[in-house]
């Protein structure tokens, strides 16, 4: 039997708690977890997708060792279920915070469908004690130099607070 390969897309900026409790929960549904980070036109960057890239690397390697081996990182600017077919994977995942992030979420999963209906969509439910996180507002937080350790993982903190900072002294 090959292996369950899920894809688990998104634009990482930055990674937080939440979406390391997503991958770990990710892989007792998949054998394999193909993160892709990608960019969002609709979202305004704190982080180079590159920097994203090397940030997830490092969390991978500190917050999930006993799982990294499973767990591979990607850089793409492709539609999910494209990025999906390349990868082998039949699933995508997606967290769900709260009941709005829902709609959204289904529109995506039924386009998804058509254009591919061979790959589910898999929702996973944040856990509670990260339901209220975003990246967006882990970004608000930084830009305004506020405590980021209970938010993102350690690794993250001093690169986020350090481009948020650099944001600063460009927008005045």
């Amino acid at each position: 039997m090959s292996p369950r390969i899920a894809l688990y897309p998104g634009s990482f900026d930055p990674v937080t708690f939440g979406h390391v409790d997503l991958i770990r929960r990710s892989l007792a549904v998949a054998d394999r977890l193909v993160i892709s980070i990608l960019p969002n036109a609709a979202k305004e960057a704190l982080l180079p997708l590159v920097e994203r890239a090397s940030l997830l690397q490092s969390v991978v390697a500190s917050e999930l060792s006993d799982v990294a081996d499973r767990i591979s990182i990607r850089s793409d600017a492709d539609l999910a279920v494209r990025i999906a077919a390349d990868a082998g994977a039949t699933l995508i995942v997606r967290g769900l915070r709260a009941g709005s992030d829902f709609e959204a979420e289904l529109r995506m999963a039924h386009a998804n469908r058509l254009l591919a209906p061979g790959i589910e969509t898999l929702f996973l439910m944040t856990a509670p004690e990260h339901a209220s996180t975003s990246s967006r507002l882990v970004r608000e937080i930084a830009r305004y130099g506020g405590p980021l350790e209970r938010l993102v993982p350690s690794a993250v903190v001093p690169v986020l607070a350090a481009a948020a900072a650099a944001q600063r002294r460009r927008n005045g």
